[in-house]
Formats: C-alpha cells, structure tokens, sequence
C-alpha cells in the first residue's frame, strides 16, 4: 500500500514538472513580449527628457515677437514632456557663444530664429552635422536645419488693402525696424494691397535702423503724420511702441505687428497683422519629441493660418474702429479668401 501512494505521489509529481515545462515552453514569444513591454514602460517612465533649448539673438524685452515665441517653446515643453530653455543673448557674439555652450551641453534640439541668428547658424551647424537645429522666420539651406518661414507678404497685402480702403487723407505710412529683405515682405505686400484698393493713394516708408528703438519710431511716425498720412502701420517690433505713442498724441490711426495691439488702446490701434510664432514654435518641439521632425522648409500663410490680420481673419477683443469699418472689413475677408483659394496671388519680393 505504501508503495502504491509512494508511486501516485511520484507520478502526480511528474505530471505537474511536465505540465509546468510546457507551460513554459508555449508562453516563451507571449512572456517575451510581456517582459519588453514591461521594459519599454519602464524605459517611458524612467528615459531621460529631450533637451530643447531656444537660443534667441536679442533679449525678449518687449518685442512681441519673441515674447509670443517664447510662450509657445515653454507650452510645448510642459505638454510634450520636455525640458525646455530659452538662452536670451546680447549681441552677435554672445549669441554664437549661446549656439555653441547648448551644443556642448548636448541638447538634442537647438532652436533659434530671425535672419540676425543666420550666420552664426550656419557657422554652428555646419560644424556639427549631426546635432538637429531648427529656425523660425528664415532660412538656412542645411541638411540639418529645419526652416520655417512665413508669407508675411499675404497678411501686409490684407492691411494695406484696408488702409486704401479707409484713408481720408489718401496718404499712408509705415515705420520699419530695418532696410532688410525680410522686411521687404512688409512694405511690398502692403503697397500691393494699398494700390489693389486706392491706385492713388500715396504709400511712405521710413526706417528705424533697429528693431528696439521706440524713440526714434515715434519721430518717424510724427514726420510722416506732418505730411499728411492718416493711418501708419507700425513695422518696428519694440519701435512700434513709438508709433503708437505718436499716434495718441496727434490723433492718427496705427497698426501693430505680430499679436493683438489693438486692444491696448483701440481709438488709434486699429489694425494688428498677426505672426503665429507662437504656433510654430510649439510645433516644432511637438514635431520632435513626437518624432514626426522633418528637415525641410516649412511655408505659413493665410491658407495655413500662419499669418493674418485682425477683424479679417480673427477676431479682436477690442471693438472695430470706425475708421475701418465693417463694410470695408468685408471686402479684405473676400480679398482673403481669393488669396487663399490662388485668384489672387501676392508677389514675394524675395523670389524675384
């Protein structure tokens, strides 16, 4: 008898080594799996964060440009999970010590922006082939530089449009930072515009020499007032804030650049074109981090919502200025619409 329980024992014993073997065997590509993929949430929860940095060529100041910039990089870091930096600099030198202390840190993306960081761009990254960098609002034509620009040229097309459309004086002006390329997309796409709706009126443009001199814009802004403008639209980034000092004290309409400026003071800024750098700054960190980062230039208009103009293609919190009017709003939003479907095509001064 205690033989045959000796043998049961041993062969129950059998049966659960084999069972338990072949359990083993057939689950082998099932645990496999189930161990990478505990690896891989392991390796999400515990991976290091990617290291974006923005390195700037000037301070942010009060340059809206590169304050709506900057909001969209630190949004885009919060919400993609990475570890985001924005490196202000101080001039030329100290911006290309910036581009090359974030490359020593090993940051895994570099982003900058404007056609003052193009030098020192395509010095550093030509240098380092393989570390990715991106630009916002130019280009450099490198294998490892993404690009993205911007057909400012269409949003100045749509003010213009508006400023022919409500000038009593049929005199306009505009008050520019610089004499630069870029900036030509400004003052040719607003003169396009101006001529399509008033042939005749008279189109003035002065240059600042800088983009953080809001003195020198409000002198500017007052000498094209003398000759009889009624509408200036501020091109000028921190100068802007002259013109639309100028523009209080003397009683004439203004446009501001980049974000919203109409509601600072709606009796006299009655236009704002907007720059959704903002947009495209967040774009480009989610791009990454997602992995869906390409190298090739990036193009935002109207179409794309890059671009645009207040009242026109979005709305303000501040209340239409009668000097503008709706009725003449409702002509540019057509006149929008035409471009984005092609009828219309603005002319980029920087293709010819």
């Amino acid at each position: 008898m205690k033989k045959a329980i000796a043998l049961a024992v041993s062969l129950f014993l059998m049966v659960a080594i084999v069972a338990a073997c072949g359990s083993n065997n057939k689950n082998d590509a099932g645990n496999t799996a189930g161990n990478s993929a505990a690896t891989n949430n392991a390796a999400g929860e515990t991976k290091e964060k990617q290291k974006i940095a923005l390195v700037l060529p000037e301070k942010i100041g009060v340059n809206k440009f590169f304050v709506l910039m900057d909001e969209g990089f630190k949004k885009a870091g919060a919400e993609f999970g990475a570890e985001v930096k924005t490196i202000e600099s101080t001039d030329p030198a100290g911006f290309e010590q910036n581009l090359r202390a974030t490359v020593a840190e090993d940051y895994d993306l570099i982003i900058t922006a404007t056609f003052q960081a193009e030098d020192a761009l395509k010095k550093v990254a030509a240098e380092n082939p393989d570390k990715p960098f991106a630009i916002i609002d130019t280009v450099v034509d490198l294998p490892n530089v993404r690009s993205v620009v911007f057909r400012e040229h269409e949003a100045a097309y749509l003010m213009g449009a508006l400023a022919g459309l409500a000038t009593k004086t049929n005199i306009v002006g505009a008050v520019v930072a610089m004499d630069a390329p870029l900036l030509k997309k400004y003052t040719s796409g607003f003169e396009q515009g101006l001529k399509s709706t008033n042939p005749n009126a008279q189109f003035l443009v002065n240059y600042v020499g800088s983009f953080t001199d809001p003195v020198k814009g409000k002198e500017l802004a007052l000498l094209q007032h003398s000759k009889g403008a009624d509408y200036i639209a501020g091109m000028a980034a921190v100068g802007d804030n002259g013109v639309f000092e100028a523009a209080k004290e003397k009683g004439f309409y203004a446009s501001g650049q980049d974000t919203d400026r109409n509601e600072e003071d709606p009796e006299h800024i009655v236009l704002s074109q907007l720059k959704g750098t903002d947009a495209v700054a967040y774009e480009t960190v989610k791009a990454f981090v997602e992995g869906t980062f390409e190298y090739e230039a990036a193009d935002y208009g109207l179409k794309e919502d890059g671009v645009g103009l207040t009242y026109v293609t979005r709305e303000s919190k501040a209340p239409l200025n009668a000097f503008i009017g709706q009725e003449n709003v409702d002509k540019v939003k057509a006149i929008a619409e035409d471009i984005k479907s092609g009828k219309i095509v603005v002319e980029n001064p920087l293709a010819q």
